[in-house]
């Protein structure tokens, strides 16, 4: 049975131990007059009786879908000759994936050898065994569980508080899972920034003026140790995002006031949804879109009035990629426009200002804490663009505040260099993570910031 039938038969066990230890309870209240009688409503019988049965058996199938393939693979390993289990890891690593590649039908490194495929005969039925056994196991601890809990039904139960602890400790999981998870990512990103600093110094880094990371091969060529000054990609994050800004601040505040204090509900219903929309378009097609249709026309306009215009420049994309968070400062402008009370918009009317006073006298004073929040979300949101930037502004690290020149960013050159097979001991490689590093401390500081805001305003009118 594959892991997805097997996942939908465990929720239908659990939503039919719901309905049995809900009926357990019905049929146990009739010896204590009634369900009155019993501690906890009927249906905290049924959410324990389907806890018992799902909960375990997830358990189960998560730790056998974790170990399977390690264990497999060492099975495999052990049954090989003594020459090939004797050979370096690395080597005997390519071994083992040119075995699970031959089992699973895909294009090995080299020639097909009839251990190799005796080998892979044995993956695939090492995991045929694996998948049958999964089953049986997992399925039988669902049915103990939804036995074990159908007996413990009794008036007497508490089921309520046992179902509420045990959705507690899931959420108190979740949460240390992500906390866990960004500790990892932070951790990973500042080791690898660590080995970089110590190829390349942190002031040279942080205060160069050229961006070449590209290794020579032999110590004579020039550039041979590489150039990592990342004022040239701070520079050009800082211009597409000032562009970027440019065109979605006003665009998505002034859509935003008009949607919350003058459009009537039957148009708003309307405009909402599908301003909303530019939200959803994935950012490849903004990409496409900047680089074949809004660069040219920004080239073929320069060229008229006598402007040398770059085929790729950063106005380009900064002007597309502000099109793309104008739904995202719509959005949040007008959620905190529309908190903001109603009797401030009375107060104002009775004192005989006109909405166009009160909005620009009351409402937006009021909202203003809110609003620089959202916008500070949105400078984030454009800083961590990547897409745009790769196929519109190109990767040349100019440092230069003409919009009309090619730039690239600290997102796109992260994607450079570690796109393809690369060694992960050279400065080149490693500065993607010092980049990353950077990155992270700043989005971390406009969000720290952004939240602040939205904190104090919130703590001012809730």
């Amino acid at each position: 049975m594959s892991a997805m039938v097997l996942v939908i038969v465990l929720l239908a066990l659990a939503a039919a131990a719901f309905h049995l230890g809900r009926r357990r309870a019905f049929s146990v209240s009739s010896s204590v007059g009634g369900t009155r009688n019993l501690h906890s409503l009927p249906s905290y019988y049924g959410g324990l009786t389907a806890l018992w049965c799902g909960l375990p058996a997830v358990i189960v199938f998560g730790l056998w879908m974790s170990f399977e393939p390690t264990i497999v693979e060492s099975l495999v390993v052990s049954s090989l000759h003594e020459a090939t289990r004797s050979l370096p890891p690395e080597r005997l690593n390519l071994v083992v994936n040119d075995i699970r590649n031959l089992a699973e039908s895909n294009i090995v490194s080299g020639e097909v050898s009839p251990e190799m495929r005796a080998a892979a005969d044995r993956y695939l039925d090492l995991q045929r065994t694996s998948a049958a056994a999964s089953t049986v196991v997992v399925l039988a601890v669902a049915i103990a569980g939804l036995g074990l809990a159908w007996r413990r039904v009794s008036p007497a139960l508490r089921a309520r508080n046992q179902v509420e602890r045990i959705i507690r400790a899931l959420l108190i999981a979740s949460s240390t899972i992500a906390i866990f998870t960004t500790l990892g990512i932070v951790l990973s990103v500042l080791f690898e920034a660590i080995r970089f600093f110590g190829h390349v110094g942190v002031t040279d880094f942080l205060f160069g003026l050229d961006w070449s990371p590209q290794m020579a091969i032999r110590e004579d060529q020039v550039g041979s140790s590489g150039a990592f000054g990342a004022i040239p990609l701070f520079a050009g994050t800082l211009l597409i995002s000032f562009i970027a800004m440019t065109v979605a601040a006003p665009i998505g505040l002034f859509a935003a006031i008009y949607l919350a204090e003058y459009a009537s509900p039957a148009f708003r219903a309307v405009a909402k949804p599908t301003l909303e929309i530019l939200a959803g378009v994935p950012t490849v097609v903004y990409g496409f879109f900047a680089a074949l249709i809004v660069a040219p026309v920004i080239r073929d306009t320069g060229s008229i009035i006598a402007l040398d215009v770059a085929s790729e420049s950063a106005l380009a994309a900064g002007l597309v990629m502000g099109v793309m968070i104008i739904p995202f400062v719509s959005s949040l402008s007008d959620d905190v426009i529309n908190a903001v009370p109603q009797t401030l918009r009375d107060g104002s009317y009775g004192l005989g200002a006109t909405r166009s006073e009160t909005v620009r006298q009351v409402i937006l004073p009021a909202a203003l804490p809110g609003i620089v929040g959202g916008l500070l979300l949105a400078i984030s949101r454009a800083i961590g663009e990547t897409m745009i930037v790769v196929m519109a502004a190109g990767l040349a690290a100019n440092l230069t505040a003409n919009p009309l020149q090619a730039v690239t960013t600290v997102t796109v050159q992260i994607v450079t260099l570690l796109v393809g097979d690369q060694e992960f001991d050279s400065p080149k490689t490693l500065a993607a993570f010092a980049l990353g590093l950077v990155l992270f401390t700043v989005t971390l500081c406009l969000n720290v910031i952004a939240l602040q805001v939205v904190r104090k305003y919130r703590e001012q009118y809730e």
